[in-house]
């Protein structure tokens, strides 16, 4: 047993081979093991969808699951199923922050890259949803708004008349509590949700101008 390869018994589908738990609980140390390329067997049981193989390697062996390779990532960004993602995010607490040597997320590399498009909308969700009422993280008590989708940019300027007695308006907190609901929604990026963000959108660029702001607004 002692000659077997855990890498190659993890490269197994659709089950990790049925030596593999033995040859780690008779040698522990092969389980946080990494090959000369820093890829580990947490890299393997993510890219192999092996729900159990992960949870085992971090609550029965310790396997910090933020163990990186030599690109700097995580077993997250070799994750191609949204619950082998649910797993790693939900269950083993892995970091979503984590960036790799290109300077990016995993989120951000699935984007770029436009791979597994439902894992990075799982991961996008579970940033928007950080916050409270699902609108984002908070700074200082202050609640950020919602991302928008990655194709879509939204810049509002605005101006009063210089005579007026108040020249810091807040924003429409009818507006902020539409869109906020709108990002807490499961469907936000889906085509339906975005849009229902453009006519939202389009609704407050109305009301900004009846009420004499001008509004400048984007579309990538």
């Amino acid at each position: 047993m002692s000659d077997l390869n855990p890498f190659l018994l993890a490269a197994v589908t659709p089950d990790p081979d049925p030596r593999l738990l033995p040859l780690l609980r008779s040698k522990p140390e092969l389980a946080s093991a990494q090959d000369a390329h820093g890829y580990s067997l947490l890299h393997a049981a993510a890219s192999y969808d092996h729900i159990s193989l992960l949870q085992s390697l971090v609550n029965e062996f310790h396997v910090d699951v933020n163990l990186k390779d030599e690109d700097g990532e995580t077993c997250l960004f070799v994750t191609e199923t949204v619950d082998i993602a649910k797993c790693l995010v939900e269950d083993l607490h892995i970091d979503l922050e984590v960036r790799n040597e290109d300077g990016m997320t995993a989120l951000e590399k699935f984007e770029s890259e436009e791979e597994f498009p439902e894992v990075a909308v799982y991961l996008r969700a579970q940033i928007v949803g950080s916050g409270p009422n699902g609108a984002g993280p908070t700074s200082n008590g202050v609640q950020h708004p919602p991302p928008l989708p990655p194709n879509m940019t939204v810049n509002i300027d605005t101006a009063t008349d210089p005579t007026a007695s108040d020249l810091n308006q807040e924003p429409d907190p009818e507006f902020r509590r539409r869109i906020e609901e709108l990002a807490a929604g499961d469907n936000f990026h889906s085509e339906e949700g975005q849009r229902q963000l453009r006519d939202l959108i389009t609704d407050a660029l109305r009301g900004v101008g009846h009420s004499e702001r001008e509004v400048r607004r984007r579309v990538e």
